[in-house]
């Protein structure tokens, strides 16, 4: 029987392999490289890597660019397409998949990998709406890369919504908007950030085991310092006496110094005076180390687990990022402080993205209706009386102005 070339695929009983994998090269020019499930690295990734270096992305973006990639080759393995040859059939079945939950086979691990594998759906964990929209973000922007090279297709497989060449038809008198998003780009929902309650803030303090947790989510809820800008600061960027912290900016690469809380600066003074020997305190030598031997700097994953292990028992699940946008929240509503200094502590490219955070939270909004409630009600405004009748008209006019009386 033969198959029709132009069915639809059937995604159903599609099985994608955790095929392939992204390798660690040590090469500062290529830090990351794909490589096939026959043990090859895929050229093309390892082209567009390199045009990632060149224009200045960080390490953490080519990696998650990387990861983003690996997913779409290991789609066009078990669909057998090569990936010159996909086409928009393939990006639309790509996205489907992901918005399924598409995560891969896993082997179980208790029975190995022979004959026993977890499709997407066992493991009742869809991909986030964010975690889709990256990837069909770096999937367009590989294949519009390779198409400016005259390597890949002359048709991007994932198009914009109207067209290819942006602001086309735009009427020149108006301000040009957001950009079009792509034809298969799900929709993100506007969310609040979300911040940490202060009760949750002490109770997270209580849980933490050492001087060196301590200062971390200190820095962090007083600076709004991202978790990888934080770890990757040094010995010689810190300054007690003016309550500063010198840090890296994720985007910009920028050299920032953040002012911080004095209790974030105790608790760094105790953490150095703990391993004073035992870790180098020399001007270059990072701030922040592991607490277990053999001592070595501290990663952003041994980070994030200290923090987990910390907020396990709040009453919700947060993360890292909870305390940079907790930070944001506490410098907003602090009326002595201007919005444009929020922005440029939290190194926002557009003020729009601090604005986020003038918006009150559900929590709030609750609390003050509530409130609203309790009070006795504010009685009417009584009318004002009406001025008495004999007075001549240019006379008032003199005394009170051409307003309404």
């Amino acid at each position: 029987m033969l198959l029709d070339a132009d069915a639809p695929r059937d995604l159903t009983a599609l099985r994608v392999p955790l095929s392939g994998r992204l390798a660690e090269t040590g090469d500062v020019f290529r830090p990351f490289q794909l490589i096939d499930p026959a043990g090859s690295p895929v050229v093309a990734v390892d082209e567009f890597m390199l045009e990632l270096c060149a224009t200045g992305r960080s390490g953490a973006t080519r990696r998650s660019y990387g990861m983003d990639l690996l997913r779409w080759f290991r789609f066009l393995w078990a669909v057998e397409v090569a990936w010159d040859r996909a086409g928009r059939d393939e990006a639309r079945d790509f996205i489907a998949w992901l918005r399924a939950g598409g995560r891969g086979e896993r082997p179980h691990w208790r029975r190995g990998t022979a004959g026993s594998v977890l499709p997407a759906a066992a493991s009742g964990k869809p991909l986030a709406v964010s975690t889709i929209v990256h990837a069909e973000t770096v999937t367009r922007t590989f294949y519009a890369f390779h198409a400016g090279r005259g390597s890949g297709p002359v048709v991007n497989p994932f198009p914009l919504v109207r067209g290819t060449r942006a602001g086309a038809h735009h009427n020149p008198v108006r301000p040009f908007g957001p950009e079009r998003a792509g034809r298969y780009r799900p929709r993100v929902p506007q969310r609040v950030p979300r911040q940490i309650p202060d009760e949750a803030v002490g109770r997270l303090f209580a849980a933490l085991g050492s001087h060196r947790d301590r200062a971390l989510v200190a820095f962090w809820i007083s600076t709004g310092a991202r978790a990888s800008e934080l770890l990757g600061a040094l010995c010689s960027g810190v300054d007690p006496g003016q309550q500063l912290i010198t840090v890296v900016r994720k985007g910009s690469r920028a050299v920032q110094q953040l002012p911080a809380s004095p209790d974030a600066f105790v608790w760094l003074r105790l953490y150095q005076e703990q391993f004073r020997g035992l870790v180098p305190a020399a001007g270059d030598e990072p701030v922040w180390w592991t607490l277990r031997r053999p001592l070595r700097p501290l990663a952003y994953h041994a980070a994030r687990a200290m923090f987990g292990r910390a907020a396990a028992g709040l009453d919700r699940r947060f993360t890292l990022h909870d305390l940079r946008h907790t930070a944001a929240y506490r410098l907003a509503r602090d009326p002595l402080v201007p919005i444009t200094d929020v922005q440029w502590v939290l190194g926002h490219a557009h003020l729009s993205t601090t604005q986020r955070y003038v918006t009150p939270t559900a929590a709030d909004v609750i609390s003050d209706v509530v409130a609203h409630h309790r009070r006795p009600p504010v009685p009417a405004p009584q009318p004002a009386a009406a001025a008495a009748s004999g007075y001549r008209a240019e006379s008032l006019r003199v005394l009170f102005g051409d307003a309404d009386r």
